[in-house]
């Protein structure tokens, strides 16, 4: 969809929701946009995390990586089709840029997980 994320499982329960984030990748921070709950718009009952990281381009294949979350944004929601959820994506991806002082326009970033 054009957000290309750190997949993870998680055996515990979080509050759902997208929430502002920092990402830890060999020492180095990266702001990030983390999702935390079961997908709703694709009926996934599946409980994980995803998070895409504002402006990196890499490979996480292999690396350990450490998520911190900040503040929530917003709600975990369904929505009636991806191009509807990949709208709001943008509008949450717009909210972390100005929340992180990012105001360059986004970039298509590559992650490889």
């Amino acid at each position: 969809m054009g957000f290309p994320s750190a997949n993870i499982g998680l055996n515990r329960h979080i509050l759902e929701g997208i929430y502002l984030s920092k990402t830890k990748i060999e020492g180095k921070i990266y702001p990030s946009l983390t999702f935390v709950g079961a997908a709703k718009t694709f009926n996934d009952t599946k409980y994980h995390s995803e998070t895409y990281l504002l402006d990196f381009s890499g490979n996480l294949y292999n690396k350990w990586i450490s998520i911190r979350l900040i503040k929530k944004i917003r709600e975990n929601e369904k929505f009636e089709n991806a191009k509807e959820l990949v709208a709001q994506m943008k509008k949450d991806e717009l909210v972390a840029r100005e929340y992180f002082g990012q105001l360059t326009l986004p970039k298509q970033n590559k992650i490889l997980v």
